[in-house]
């Protein structure tokens, strides 16, 4: 993997992106989004493949495997309004297909759009303790 690829670096636990990781795998890795705001994880791919279509077949069941893990935990420990999962972005994450899975949690202003996550009175927590509790649903 070449040095200068941010998310490889995030994977080895380096770099601007690092974050807490909830799970692993050979073919993806799972990381919650940085900072205190509880829900918000990435499924990403080991291997560089920026899109779905360049998935292997091991690779596209390993992330759905991942996401479905991390929506059923995120929902049991979270207990929000609603999980969702969107696969978009470009830049800096190019190069490593990734998924997106998060929370809304209840009481989320109405106005505010389906990926906005801070808010005044939105939950915060300690997100590598959070990590913790959602890794178990991983071998589930």
């Amino acid at each position: 993997m070449p040095e200068a690829c941010v998310i490889c670096a995030k994977h080895r636990g380096a770099g601007p992106l690092v974050s807490p990781v909830v799970w692993a795998s050979d073919l993806v890795v799972v990381t919650h989004r940085p900072g205190d705001f509880p829900g918000y994880l990435f499924v990403e791919t080991r291997r560089h493949v920026a899109n779905l279509d360049g998935l292997t077949e091991a690779e596209a069941m390993a992330v759905a495997r991942a996401a479905w893990a991390g929506a059923r935990a995120l929902r049991a420990e979270l207990d929000p309004e609603s999980v969702h999962a969107a696969i978009a972005g470009r830049g800096l994450a190019g190069a490593h297909f990734h998924q997106h899975v998060f929370v809304r949690h209840r009481g989320t202003p109405a106005e505010l759009g389906w990926m906005d996550v801070d808010w005044p009175g939105a939950p915060r927590e300690d997100v590598g303790l959070l990590c913790g509790r959602l890794s178990p649903y991983f071998g589930r």
